[in-house]
């Protein structure tokens, strides 16, 4: 799941070795922060959210596949 959440990411972004991702467990759900540099932040998020509301739920769908909670947090 982060090996795909790191490629759409990578292929956004111009800044590609500024992209982290972390995994953290919070209230038996997985929870992952993404930082991307700071002129690369208004394409991940995108128009309206859009972008960043298509990746949530991208990465929620492949985690109810494997029946888990999964979220996308954006860090600045």
């Amino acid at each position: 799941m982060k090996e795909i959440l790191e490629c759409i990411l990578k292929n956004l972004v111009e800044n590609v070795e500024a992209v982290s991702i972390s995994q953290e467990e919070k209230d038996n759900q997985t929870v992952f922060e993404v930082k991307v540099a700071s002129e690369d932040m208004g394409k991940v998020i995108g128009k309206e959210g859009k972008n960043a509301k298509a990746i949530r739920n991208i990465i929620r769908a492949i985690g109810a596949k494997e029946n888990k909670k999964v979220t996308v947090e954006f860090k600045d």
